[in-house]
């Protein structure tokens, strides 16, 4: 059985100034996360601006984390488009820097129906030997991925994960069920990470383990051990960080913080903007809680 982790974080690209990319800090990241709680990362994800990084940016990305962590941490590739045969080459690339796997967000824009989805990812696994992670995140998308899909495409030898990004517990709850029992259900949404677990889930792709990666890690063992009260309490006390982080669009919230707390990590690219005054002072306001500023 494929083991990616209890805590993966979904890694922000750092960029400098003129805009481009900071491989540099991006290694630099890597390791500090790994030193932090995170059991691996994915690369080039949403919350990487995967959709304002080209190809040739997005392969530098997955060699550059491969080099420093490596060995240490899982390596996830962000390769999802909504351009099948793009998603395919991109995979087949991804493969050749060394990655521990591929993490695909369903199809955007376009809308497929339940089939195309099914024959989407079907396509990219066959097309790769690594374990594939389905990231359903339909308020991004304009289109769910149902339990129904996800049962036929665990079928297939490498798909072995599902980020489930919908914010609907009730969803969350009937993909465990359908789903095989040593398939990995991963919480989208740091605020959702306990009651998934609750249903079966067995950990989380994060923002906030930029931030608090050791609480979130303490939190989920915790859990696992039978410390239910302790946990909730954990996560009661890392609620308001996990608001803070989406009073606008992420990545802009986490990028905000790691450069308050003297991770540079630089701007987002446009279309994405900077934060606005009351938006930091709300996020201030949450790390001051935590004891983090």
């Amino acid at each position: 059985m494929v083991e990616f982790g209890r805590v993966l974080t979904a890694m922000v690209t750092p960029f400098n100034e003129e805009g481009n990319v900071d491989y540099e800090a991006a290694g630099k990241l890597a390791r500090r996360l790994v030193e932090n709680g995170s059991d691996g990362m994915v690369v080039a994800g949403t919350t990487g601006e995967s959709p304002t990084l080209s190809v040739e940016e997005k392969l530098k990305l997955f060699a550059t984390v491969v080099e420093a962590v490596g060995g240490k941490a899982v390596v996830i590739a962000g390769t999802g488009t909504n351009n099948t045969q793009q998603s395919v080459e991109l995979t087949k690339e991804a493969e050749k820097t060394g990655v521990d796997g591929i993490m695909a967000v369903a199809p955007y824009y376009n809308k497929p129906p339940q089939e195309g989805l099914y024959r989407h990812y079907r396509a990219i696994a066959e097309a790769t030997s690594l374990p594939v992670m389905v990231y359903n995140v339909p308020g991004r998308t304009a289109v769910n991925i149902c339990p129904s899909t996800m049962a036929r495409l665990a079928e297939i030898d490498n798909i072995i994960a599902l980020k489930e990004a919908s914010g609907n517990l009730n969803q969350a709850a009937e993909m465990v069920r359908v789903l095989p029992k040593n398939f990995l259900v991963y919480s989208g949404d740091d605020s959702m990470t306990l009651p998934i677990l609750s249903v079966g889930g067995v950990g989380v792709v994060s923002v906030a383990s930029h931030l608090v990666g050791r609480q979130i890690a303490s939190m989920i063992n915790d859990y696992l051990q039978g410390e239910v009260e302790k946990a909730a309490r954990a996560h009661n006390e890392l609620l308001p960080l996990f608001k803070a982080l989406f009073l606008t669009t992420n990545p802009i919230m986490v990028k905000a913080a790691l450069n308050l707390l003297g991770v540079n990590v630089g701007p987002t690219r446009l279309p994405l903007v900077e934060a606005t005054a009351a938006e930091l002072d709300a996020l201030k306001e949450a790390l001051r809680g935590l004891g983090l500023l």
